[in-house]
């Protein structure tokens, strides 16, 4: 039976397609007061799991029994490692311009020595590969020298940060942020704007590493996966204004100064959302456990209450309150992990992993097998001819 969901009005065009509804996810949904669901479970209450179980999860709609868990381990380590011809290709990419760039360009290397223009097989091939070809663009780009060789057996997150050539002292500590911070990130609806992308872009059949890397393009926007980056930036900046000894009402005062310039307020509103996004949660609670002392942290964690304080003044503010960025660039910053230019590239690594496996299900076993049919909304024309 068919169900009416909306009418369509001139009111509705020009709005980014905002809240209609044009197909089925299967792997996650975003509630505006309960936060976000990986296939009916809340995701702070997975932040903690084996990300590899959350992977199954998000393939299969369930959780995996232990032998399904060590199997399907043992399968994305035999397809985990990049050929050397594909690293070579890699590092032989420009290193110019925002590292995003060169992540969405390595993506298509990878798919030119490696894809099988299988998108199931491709699926798996590229959530198994994504933490060495993230490796090897943030060394490449950062200078950091060559990429030690892949060991996936140590683990999906824990290969992926040994690779990394980051000057860190801790990497045990740094691994357990990633691991969360992966965890956070894999999936987040079917109408973001990177995945609706690389979903539209597969609707051309596209292969699967064409639409990830157009995918990649659309996250890397200021608008969208860069956020993470300007959040820091801004957190750094409020810290050098206020002070490391600052008070509530010194933060609440330089807030109350950005918003008289008209100036942003960094890592505050959600599109759906209409609490704080449980995953800040998760990380301000790791924060705390780990890095309560740091003067980063402090100033976030102020941020959080008077921010919020702040934009509830304002009627027109929807969503009043922390989003996850408000808080992950500054946990991977006191991790040891702070070089912002970075962080959408993690955001990256991680997003990979839903948007594959949703490009996956809308080619090969929406409407019965047949696929979504190729995207072509209708455009109304307008004349642009003033009068």
């Amino acid at each position: 039976m068919s169900e009416k969901l909306f009418e369509i009005t001139t009111e509705n065009l020009d709005t980014g397609l905002r809240g209609y509804p044009i197909g089925y996810c299967y792997t996650s949904t975003v509630d505006p007061q309960k936060g976000l669901f990986y296939c009916g479970r809340k995701v702070e209450e997975l932040a903690f799991s084996e990300p590899e179980a959350v992977i199954y999860l998000l393939l299969n709609g369930r959780d995996p029994n232990p032998q399904e868990l060590e199997i399907f381990k043992a399968d994305l380590r035999k397809r985990a490692p990049l050929l050397a011809k594909t690293q070579e290709a890699i590092v032989r990419l420009p290193r110019e311009g925002h590292p995003m760039a060169l992540f969405s360009a390595a993506i298509l290397v990878a798919g030119m020595e490696e894809g099988k223009d299988d998108y199931h097989e491709d699926c798996l091939n590229l959530i198994a590969k994504i933490p060495e070809i993230v490796a090897i663009v943030i060394n490449h780009h950062a200078g950091w020298g060559k990429t030690p060789p892949s060991k996936p057996d140590l683990g999906y997150v824990e290969n992926f940060t040994q690779m990394l050539n980051v000057p860190v002292k801790d990497k045990k500590q740094l691994n357990e942020v990633f691991k969360i911070f992966n965890i956070l990130h894999f999936d987040h609806g079917g109408g973001n704007l990177s995945t609706f992308v690389g979903k539209a872009i597969a609707s051309s059949l596209e292969d699967m590493y064409g639409s990830i890397a157009g995918a990649m393009n659309a996250l890397a926007g200021p608008r969208h996966g860069r956020a993470n980056q300007d959040c820091l930036e801004f957190n750094e900046e409020m810290l050098k204004k206020v002070g490391n000894d600052a008070k509530a009402s010194d933060v609440e005062t330089y807030l109350r100064d950005k918003l008289a310039k008209n100036e942003l307020i960094f890592g505050f509103g959600h599109a759906v959302l209409r609490v704080e996004d449980p995953r800040a949660q998760v990380l301000y609670d790791l924060a705390d456990k780990h890095f309560k002392d740091n003067p980063l942290v402090k100033v976030a964690k102020t941020l959080r209450i008077e921010g919020a304080k702040v934009l509830k003044e304002n009627p027109k503010i929807s969503d009043p309150f922390p989003n996850v960025d408000a808080i992950s660039g500054t946990v991977l910053a006191a991790a040891g992990f702070n070089y912002p230019e970075y962080f959408t590239v993690l955001f990256g690594l991680s997003r990979v992993v839903g948007i594959a496996i949703q490009i996956e299900d809308e080619r090969v076993y929406a409407r019965e097998g047949k696929g979504t049919p190729i995207v072509r909304p209708s455009y109304k024309y307008k004349s642009r001819v003033k009068t």
